[in-house]
């Protein structure tokens, strides 16, 4: 039986900067149009974590029970080394969905943008079907593009359009800036994969690159997260605050572009990740101030 300790690696805590930044992005993004709604903020927080935590048991479920973690260097997983039953894997990440579909419809309630539905629908089998399916689109280099539409632009828009019942250009650019980093966390995360996901016949975006082309795209990545920021300035010239979050990205660019493989690319998925998050924080602060 799996402990507490190994349940919370298998959650990937890592990846959850991923959920924090565009709810912080989108709600700075709100108070901009003078719709800054607290409570609304906090309900979208719970869907975006509970949708993160969610997406990396199904993950691991998935990705276990097809053997594909067999031989895995990075975060512990709870299929794949046998300490969790796969049913009990698969429960949580039930429990997860549930709590995100949960905290949505009050969220939808509250904010009374039922067309809303519609998308909280469509962000649920994009979780499940990422690695879970017969057919699933990650394992067919489409994991970055889903990650930049659901923990971009629809995580950022989605937050700001519930509180303020409008989006804006500043919204926009931040989902930009926000699902590049976002993607950012997971070709880092692929990149480390390479070898293993190529044997197992995963062909993530990664793969099908190869590791030079790779890296190249984490740098552009990483680089469009800046430009994004720049639409900005004419409207809110403090946006350039979020600027600041970059140079935490300068360790993990000299770690994937020096060539670092394998378990040397962990410190740049966490500093990717701090990245992501001071970014989304900073945006926060800089429109809603």
């Amino acid at each position: 039986m799996a402990t507490l300790a190994q349940w919370v690696s298998g959650a990937r805590p890592l990846t959850l900067p991923a959920a924090l930044a565009p709810v912080a992005a989108g709600s700075g993004a709100a108070a901009a149009l003078h719709g800054a709604r607290p409570a609304r903020a906090a309900l979208a927080l719970v869907v975006a974590l509970a949708l993160q935590v969610g997406v990396n048991f199904a993950n691991d479920y998935s990705d276990g029970i097809r053997g594909t973690d067999r031989d895995r260097v990075g975060p512990f997983r709870l299929t794949g080394s046998g300490a969790a039953r796969p049913g009990a894997v698969l429960a949580a990440a039930c429990a997860a969905f549930l709590a995100a579909a949960a905290a949505g419809l009050a969220l939808v309630w509250l904010s009374r943008a039922w067309w809303m539905l519609a998308v909280g629908a469509a962000c649920l089998p994009a979780a499940w079907f990422y690695t879970g399916g017969r057919r699933p689109y990650g394992y067919r280099g489409l994991g970055e593009l889903s990650v930049f539409i659901f923990f971009g632009l629809v995580a950022v828009l989605g937050t700001t359009y519930t509180q303020a019942g409008a989006v804006s250009t500043l919204a926009v650019c931040a989902a930009v800036g926000i699902g590049a980093l976002a993607c950012a966390l997971l070709a880092v995360n692929n990149l480390r994969d390479i070898p293993t996901d190529a044997a197992a016949g995963k062909r993530t975006l990664a793969v099908r690159l190869g590791e030079a082309r790779t890296r190249v795209f984490y740098a552009g990545l990483v680089l469009m997260a800046a430009m994004a920021v720049l639409p900005m300035l004419n409207a809110r010239p403090r946006a350039a605050l979020a600027l600041l979050a970059l140079p935490l990205a300068i360790r993990p660019l000299r770690a994937v572009l020096g060539g670092a493989t394998g378990e040397a690319l962990l410190p740049a998925l966490r500093d990717t990740g701090r990245a992501e998050l001071a970014y989304g924080l900073l945006l926060w602060l800089s429109l809603s101030w």
